[in-house]
């Protein structure tokens, strides 16, 4: 099947339904439609996005055999039940993240999408950019040795405030976890892939900073809410946490720390990280997507610049443009696409998969709850014990 006589649908109209349209566009996937939480956002997304058909419900979605793949953008509580039943109707799916609600969930989608004989990804999209890539493959060559200690961040400023809301602070809407469920499983996601180690056990100390939060009339649309108030708002009680640190074990001995915060003043989406091996070392930042830092003990240190001509051969796949020319946070959706919509023309559904999979959606769930978990007793838990 050729990439472009695939179709698209969209299910979502917040934040990241239009960034998801927007990337499937440049790569040169159909998009034909969207579907919004009332009949009435799904006519004005379809209108403002330039998209043939706003669809009145899920089930129209689900049966129109032109669309061959489900984008999933919806709030964390609806994952489950519309990934399910578009694998039940025979389309692949993306979803993102986290997956679902609880293990209980993603472990039933998993088998699902197995049984499906459908693609079935996750948008963990920060893997794709290039130099995240190349760091891969430098550890996977040796050329850092036995990776030592795995450490960042990944820290924004949109909820500094407690006038700030959306509806990711609410459990109900997200799940007990936020900033950890929401940005922190990016960053385990991208250790992980990275280094080639599981996390075995975590330690985790979080905070809710504000344990209330002034809810406005009307949605607040992801990162918007600083740019404009409403004046009448109520109290709303949030348990969800602000910020927080996870100390981390991973198989093979290495050890690691990750803080997570929606409350530090000045970063808007930075996620750092530093990979210490035992022979060099590696780091890099979001916010400066196009350099990784390569640390020497014995010789002057080095920054590679994301040029296709200086990076190996599976990073110059997901780089779309000449070294100089930047890329950033839009691109590492296109490229997630890219894997995803390969892998299902290519039609080989046998083949290793070259995207975030339902099983790497489903571990990063087992981590959120041994984080959750670790946070409320205050000690050590093995991932492995996560669904207890």
């Amino acid at each position: 099947m050729n990439l472009h006589k695939l179709n698209a649908a969209i299910v979502g109209t917040g934040f990241m339904g239009p960034a998801h349209a927007e990337a499937l566009r440049r790569l040169g996937v159909n998009v034909i439609g969207i579907l919004g939480s009332s009949e009435a956002k799904s006519l004005h997304a379809a209108e403002a996005l330039g998209l043939a058909r706003a669809y009145p419900s899920f089930d129209e979605l689900l049966s129109d055999p032109s669309v061959n793949v489900v984008h999933v953008t919806t709030p964390n509580r609806f994952h489950f039940a519309q990934a399910s039943a578009a694998l039940k109707a025979g389309k692949h799916v993306l979803c993102e993240k986290p997956l679902a609600m609880n293990s209980r969930e993603s472990a039933e989608l998993v088998a699902l999408a197995r049984q499906s004989g459908c693609a079935a990804g996750v948008n963990y999209n920060i893997r794709f950019y290039p130099l995240c890539i190349e760091a891969r493959e430098r550890i996977a060559r040796g050329e850092l040795g036995q990776v030592l200690s795995v450490t960042g961040s990944y820290v924004q400023d949109w909820l500094l405030h407690p006038t700030d809301y959306n509806w990711r602070v609410l459990e109900s809407e997200g799940g007990p976890l936020r900033a950890v469920a929401d940005i922190g499983t990016h960053w385990l996601d991208l250790a992980q892939t990275i280094t080639g180690l599981k996390v075995d056990a975590v330690c985790a100390d979080l905070k809710t900073v504000f344990p209330t939060r002034q809810r406005p009339e009307g949605e607040v649309e992801t990162f918007s809410g600083k740019v404009g108030q409403t004046a009448s708002a109520q109290a709303v009680e949030i348990t969800t946490e602000d910020h927080g640190g996870v100390l981390l074990r991973f198989a093979g001995g290495a050890r690691g720390a990750l803080w997570v915060s929606q409350v530090t003043a000045g970063r808007k989406n930075c996620l750092r990280f530093e990979i210490a091996g035992s022979r060099s070392a590696l780091a890099w930042n979001s916010e400066q997507p196009d350099e990784l830092w390569l640390g020497h003990r014995d010789r002057a240190n080095e920054l590679l610049p994301r040029d296709p001509g200086l990076m190996s051969a599976a990073a110059r796949r997901f780089t779309g443009y000449p070294g100089g020319h930047a890329e950033g946070y839009p691109d590492s959706f296109k490229q997630c696409f890219r894997a995803f919509y390969d892998y299902i023309a290519a039609g080989d559904f046998t083949a290793p998969q070259p995207f975030p999979t339902f099983a790497d959606g489903h571990q990063e769930i087992l981590l959120c709850e041994a984080i959750l978990r670790s946070h409320r007793e205050q000690r050590w838990i093995p991932v492995s014990v996560a669904r207890a």
